[in-house]
């Protein structure tokens, strides 16, 4: 398609290619039009607010509940690069959280490829385009096969409200299963099924249910369990029967095939095959929320679901961020059946600028860079040597208490005792802060006590990298360690010196 467009652009210009004196007479106007828009531009850059200015217009215009990173001293970000931010000052930022630049900031194969189809057409999905089916046909070579029909929409958020939507549709059943400090969207329908966000807000919908979250870490079942996949999918099992005793039915289990708000989980094996097996007895369907890990993000497999095994195939895949690199773009993927009955009910769906053509050529471009620069295989490389880093910094601190993560998506969990394995919540906020001012290295905290720092770079995210990430994680928590023990030391001495001077 994109070789066809080159084409089609080459004819054009040959086709209007003028005499010797209009030519000139264009190239003076394209030589004008240049130096405007360079002016317009130098207009534009003298007129950038400082960080005060913009902060202050922010607090005033933006609603408060849209809340910054680092909210006490927030970064001002004018440009990007691969897996670098750069402020209005021009410091440098290595960016570990970034996971919707999934092959790297600006990246100019994605540039490219919106701004020739950007110059070319875009315009509403319910037109008939090549990009749309093209794009479709390559998300499916990469999912099981019975996984063939696509619904493009703009947002993970906007996919996960239609997977709701079509589990339901299809099973003629309300209830949802959900796990424990799950988040699946900002839309109404979406907080109803995140324990996350309702547990803030209007509390547990009567057709919703929450399953304990698999954490083999720090949840009922820990690493020390024969199998703790079997123990956790029986959870589910447990809850669906409750369900039926209540005279309810289940239409799905909606889960992040690695939830990532819970803390950068690692799902035990076995899990999700045996919770779909429960689940479809039960007559519901298996929802498998890829928004944050798919595209290739574990390195080993392209969906996160697939790491459950070859023969694990959820009933319906959502996706969302990765998939245009910062561009709106986000899809549900679902089998003939359910979206046969979608089609059954006799109401029509669109979706005005989903699968769009500039949205699309996005996506192919995207699906093109992670091939052609083996981001998979980076990721798998990159995140191995990651892991082994943060696993031996581990046995220098204690306050470490748990490594785990796959690819480049990762986390350690920082613990105030390892036996009891309390969260040390603070810890890890000033770890973030320090990193942010002091290495200029900007990453996040997740989990249910936000004790759980996690990294999820753009693929890009290289071996050096990761050396420098540990290594000043290492430094900051060194520190905090020599001026814990010297506080230990002070206190102690005091006493000891009050004691005497009672004696």
């Amino acid at each position: 398609m994109r070789d066809g467009r080159k084409d089609l652009n080459n004819t054009s210009i040959k086709r209007y290619t003028c005499p010797t004196i209009i030519s000139e007479f264009i190239a003076s106007a394209v030589f004008g039009v240049t130096c405007r828009l360079r002016a317009e531009t130098k207009d534009t850059m003298a007129l950038e607010l400082s960080k005060e200015e913009t902060l202050e217009k922010r607090k005033r215009l933006i609603g408060q509940s849209c809340r910054l990173f680092y909210s006490d001293d927030p970064v001002k970000i004018v440009r990007a690069r691969g897996q670098y931010l750069y402020d209005e000052n021009g410091k440098r930022y290595l960016d570990c959280i970034s996971n919707v630049q999934h092959v790297g900031h600006c990246h100019p194969s994605i540039t490219k490829a919106a701004a020739a189809q950007m110059d070319l057409l875009n315009t509403n999905s319910r037109f008939l385009h090549d990009n749309i089916v093209l794009y479709a046909e390559r998300l499916a070579a990469t999912l099981p096969e019975r996984l063939c029909v696509f619904y493009f929409v703009n947002s993970g958020s906007e996919a996960n409200d239609l997977a709701l939507r079509l589990a339901q549709q299809y099973t003629q059943h309300e209830d949802v299963i959900v796990l424990d400090h799950a988040y699946h969207g900002h839309l109404k329908s979406l907080i109803d099924i995140s324990p996350y966000k309702f547990r803030k807000l209007t509390g547990q919908k009567e057709w919703v249910h929450v399953a304990p979250l698999p954490d083999t870490y720090s949840g009922m079942y820990r690493e020390d369990h024969p199998n703790p996949g079997q123990a956790y999918a029986d959870t589910v099992k447990d809850l669906i029967e409750e369900v039926h005793r209540k005279g309810r039915k289940i239409s799905a289990f909606f889960a992040e095939s690695l939830p990532s708000v819970g803390g950068q989980i690692i799902l035990p094996h076995g899990y999700s095959t045996k919770v779909a097996e429960y689940v479809r007895s039960a007559g519901g369907v298996f929802v498998a929320d890829e928004v944050q890990t798919g595209f290739g993000r574990l390195g080993s497999h392209f969906w996160a679901f697939q790491q459950q095994g070859e023969s694990f195939c959820p009933d319906i895949v959502t996706m969302g961020k990765p998939m245009g690199n910062g561009h709106p773009l986000a899809c549900v993927a679902t089998t003939e059946e359910i979206a046969g009955a979608f089609t059954a009910n006799g109401v029509e769906y669109f979706n005005t600028f989903g699968g769009n053509p500039v949205s699309c050529a996005i996506g192919l471009a995207v699906l093109d860079v992670i091939e052609k620069e083996d981001l998979r295989g980076n990721a798998t490389r990159v995140g191995a040597h990651l892991k082994d880093l943060l696993t031996k910094l581990q046995t220098r601190h204690r306050i470490i208490g748990d490594v785990r993560g796959a690819g480049l998506f990762a986390g350690i969990e920082l613990v105030k005792d390892r036996e009891k394995r309390t969260p040390a919540t603070e810890t890890a906020a000033l770890l973030v802060k320090r990193l942010k001012e002091e290495d200029k290295i900007c990453i996040s905290t997740d989990g249910p006590w936000e004790s759980v720092v996690k990294f999820k770079p753009p693929m890009c995210f290289s071996m050096e990298d990761a050396d420098l990430v540990v290594q000043c994680i290492d430094r900051i928590l060194t520190e905090k360690t020599f001026n814990c023990i010297r506080h230990c030391q002070m206190v102690t001495f005091r006493k000891f010196r009050g004691r005497d001077m009672n004696v």
